[in-house]
């Protein structure tokens, strides 16, 4: 019989990190509000019914998964695949929503006016800054794939950059992707942003994005929350208070945005961005679509 040690290693790979993370979060909330494992399902139902005043539908969801999860670990019944706390949830979703919230995607003519302003920053962050969202739009990279990118991964050709990606969101079990990145012609080409800032911060292994302090040292890793605040700076330099609507999300966001209006086929388009299904994909690509509806009037 296996060792107990090497299956709770072996269920524990089975999730990412980040999930795994996010799940002992969720399950804090729930334990600070008042709530242990194992629970009942009158004590979730009352959790989730106060978290509607004040949380997203999609959280909640969330928050069960998490605590369903904790349940099982554990060897408990799970309360969440109650009648009572299933029809809780069913209430709330129909009285709340159940629509995500959409951030704003960052077209091109977003990022020309954002690197516009972006070189008034510390020659540091502004090099660093330049990069990330040069090379974040056309990679249509997710953040945290973005900030895990290491010089190993980078493999420099006569037409631009081969980033490998060991793993993603939809690549869990580590079999990789490739993203092609061409030199551009102009002078927001984000093959030779990606140089100028590893040569100017003398990067020659391990992490290609690292954190800077205010006073423009150089430091260790970026987080994904990082990239996000970078958006959000940008954009605020550009559009103001309407930097609320960006995140680091925008990126990938405004690369398929900018794709369909380019008239990009589907195919081409989920070879940059890894997307495996056609679904999750046109959630992107209708909001575009929709638009080019003629007025009959």
């Amino acid at each position: 019989m296996a060792d107990q040690s090497l299956i709770q290693e072996l269920e524990a790979a089975a999730q990412s990190e980040a999930t795994r993370k996010s799940y002992a979060q969720a399950l804090r909330h729930f334990q600070f509000w008042g709530g242990q494992v194992p629970s009942t399902a009158t004590v979730v139902a009352s959790y989730i019914a106060e978290l509607s005043q004040s949380h997203k539908t999609a959280t909640i969801a969330h928050r069960l998964i998490a605590i369903h999860h904790a349940h099982q670990k554990a060897g408990h019944p799970s309360p969440v695949m109650t009648t009572k706390v299933k029809a809780v949830m069913q209430g709330i979703r129909r009285t709340s929503g159940t629509a995500q919230r959409r951030v704003r995607a960052l077209v091109k003519d977003d990022l020309i006016e954002a690197l516009l302003l972006s070189d008034q920053q510390a020659p540091n962050k502004a090099a660093r800054d330049r990069a990330v969202l040069l090379v974040g739009f056309a990679g249509a990279f997710r953040r945290s794939e973005l900030v895990g990118i290491c010089v190993e991964h980078l493999n420099f050709v006569d037409a631009g950059v081969e980033i490998l990606l060991p793993r993603s969101k939809t690549d869990q079990e580590g079999q990789g992707r490739t993203v092609f990145i061409p030199y551009a012609l102009s002078a927001r080409c984000p093959v030779k942003a990606l140089k100028d800032w590893m040569k100017q911060a003398n990067i020659e292994t391990g992490l290609v994005f690292r954190s800077i302090s205010r006073h423009d040292h150089i430091g260790s890793r970026l987080t994904a929350q990082s990239v996000a605040l970078i958006v959000k700076a940008a954009m605020g330099r550009v559009r103001g208070q309407e930097a609320e609507h960006y995140s680091g999300h925008s990126l990938r966001a405004g690369y398929v945005t900018q794709a369909t209006l380019a008239g990009l086929p589907t195919f081409q388009i989920k070879e940059v961005t890894g997307h495996r299904s056609d679904a999750t994909l046109a959630k992107y690509i209708r909001p575009v679509q929709r638009r080019k509806v003629p007025s009959l009037l």
